[in-house]
């Protein structure tokens, strides 16, 4: 029996991470759900998260910051009705921008202040990470390589679905691209060997009916379903056959909140089996313990 991996989400120590947290736009209760999610995508060599530790309203922080080796960073408010947090979250990623001590950045908050914070360190090169709320803006979520909504990783699911189907779970098969935030296999002559010979592919085509989470955040509606198709199309080979793994990093270029966990499935491989506009194959590799996973636009929705 195969285990199906895919939230396109890399797994890797190597990559460094800034973690800098708005204390005034998130609840502690997130925290111990953000720090494992957080480490799906890399080692955080520095955290920090900021707010006005003499006000009553963050107390509850507190107790969590020495259980999770947070370093809190004190910036009084020298205005009233002014946020001077995000001036001083901004001038710190700077700071950790220019000394380069970092591959990519977290940044926790549900505040559209942040988003030319985020397009900067995009244009830099670096990795950008956004965490939030559902209420976050657009804006922000789309200045971001990937941003996941908080209310989703509180149902966070251990599993992951790379496209990779190895029966151990092996994840030496991944590696991780620091200038895009996407996936890659290791062996990339595994797709090429599918290609050349075609008897060892194995096929077989699903129509599952596979039922979402009933705390699904989001519904599977047609334009998930276009945007799902397009990015086939993007990736596509000229038999309409897409890697998995391919339209995954396509989606998140397209919408950086897309995460099959909003809408209810643990994994993307999951979601796709459960809409009937696309067809679903598994190939062979010249290791007998790793299936490809690749999907197309059902012929029968063309």
């Amino acid at each position: 029996m195969f285990c199906f991996f895919m939230n396109p989400t890399p797994v890797t120590q190597d990559v460094r991470l800034a973690v800098l947290i708005d204390a005034d736009n998130v609840a502690p209760h997130h925290i111990q759900n953000m720090v494992e999610e957080i480490a799906r995508y890399g080692n955080p060599t520095i955290k920090r998260i900021y707010g006005d530790w003499t006000k009553p309203n963050l107390a509850r922080w507190k107790s969590q910051l020495l259980d999770f080796a947070i370093s809190p960073v004190q910036q009084f408010g020298y205005t009233t009705g002014k946020n001077a947090t995000d001036s001083a979250m901004i001038i710190d990623a700077m700071d950790i921008l220019y000394t380069d001590r970092v591959d990519g950045f977290v940044l926790v908050s549900s505040d559209s202040d942040f988003t030319k914070l985020a397009t900067r360190l995009r244009e830099a090169g670096k990795i950008v990470y956004g965490l939030g709320e559902m209420k976050t803006p657009n804006a922000f979520i789309a200045a971001c390589d990937r941003f996941i909504y908080l209310e989703v990783i509180e149902q966070r699911n251990d599993d992951q679905d790379d496209g990779i189907m190895p029966i151990d779970n092996d994840e030496k098969h991944l590696s991780w691209s620091t200038s895009r935030g996407g996936i890659s296999t290791l062996d990339e002559n595994a797709k090429k060997e599918t290609k050349k010979s075609p008897a060892r592919k194995q096929e077989r085509q699903f129509r599952d009916v596979v039922s979402p989470d009933k705390k699904a955040v989001l519904k599977v509606n047609r334009k998930v379903i276009n945007l799902i198709t397009s990015s086939i199309r993007d990736v596509e080979d000229d038999d309409g056959w897409a890697f998995l793994a391919d339209v995954g990093n396509m989606l998140l270029k397209r919408q950086p909140s897309f995460d099959s966990r909003n809408y209810g499935y643990d994994k993307l491989t999951t979601m796709i089996r459960s809409i009937d506009a696309f067809d679903v194959q598994f190939r062979e590799t010249s290791n007998p313990n790793i299936k490809l996973v690749y999907i197309r636009v059902s012929k029968d929705k063309k």
